[in-house]
């Protein structure tokens, strides 16, 4: 059975610019913007990426690979990813990895389910600076897969291509027209990409959703509010 088990040799180091350097991630997120911004602090720091957009796409990979970091979203599409951080916690500490928990939903008890399920560390979302990605993890990792000597901080904050927030809004758009019953995870899915993107006025719209939503109230306003932003951004032409 093939494995990622961390380094890949043994000439394999973590350096001042690179801490990361040697190490697989496996970033299980339904977002692609967001999973565009992991991959670019992952290259940042050196470490291997590999994406799971689902539980199950995630449980496919874990029967095959041992990632050294999990970074798991906690609003999935078929499930939460506290299910996921719960089962990889069952595993004794030399055997599993680092598990990062990450969600950008609103919500104070996200942190601490996270972290009562077995999660090393919780992430909130936007993950922007390299720095702060690199800290999240080097300060769960056992000390000698750690780099020696002093650490060049970034505080380079990372740019998505805009090209993976047009495909999730794209995706969001076409779920609020023809499934409204998946209004459970549309919601905190907007909340998170609004917050990541920087977009105020989408993040106001998704807010008045997910109240509305969790009121049990009528949601016809707030939907066509959230589909008539998604319209706007989706007609704005990509610069040549």
């Amino acid at each position: 059975m093939p494995e990622d088990l961390g380094y890949l040799s043994m000439n394999v180091h973590p350096t001042a610019m690179r801490p990361l350097l040697g190490l697989t991630v496996l970033v299980v997120e339904d977002s692609r913007f967001a999973s565009e911004a992991v991959r670019l602090l992952c290259i940042r720091s050196g470490a291997r990426i590999r994406r799971a957009d689902s539980l199950t796409a995630a449980h496919r990979h874990l029967q095959l690979y041992r990632p050294s970091v999990v970074i798991a979203d906690i609003g999935l599409p078929d499930g939460s990813g506290i299910d996921l951080i719960a089962d990889l916690a069952k595993a004794s500490k030399d055997d599993r990895p680092v598990i990062i928990a990450t969600t950008g939903a609103d919500g104070e008890d996200q942190q601490a389910r996270a972290l009562e399920a077995g999660a090393d560390g919780f992430l909130p979302k936007p993950i922007d600076t390299v720095s702060a990605f690199q800290q999240a993890i080097l300060e769960h990792l056992p000390k000698d897969m750690r780099p020696t000597g002093p650490r060049l901080l970034s505080d380079e904050v990372i740019q998505p291509d805009t090209l993976s927030l047009r495909e999730d809004l794209s995706h969001l758009d076409e779920l609020l027209k023809s499934e409204p019953e998946s209004l459970g995870y549309v919601a905190p899915f907007l909340q998170g990409l609004a917050r990541l993107a920087g977009d105020q006025a989408l993040k106001t719209a998704s807010d008045k959703l997910s109240d509305a939503f969790s009121k049990g109230a009528d949601l016809k306003k707030p939907v066509a509010k959230i589909r008539d932003l998604i319209r706007e951004r989706l007609a704005v032409k990509e610069p040549v």
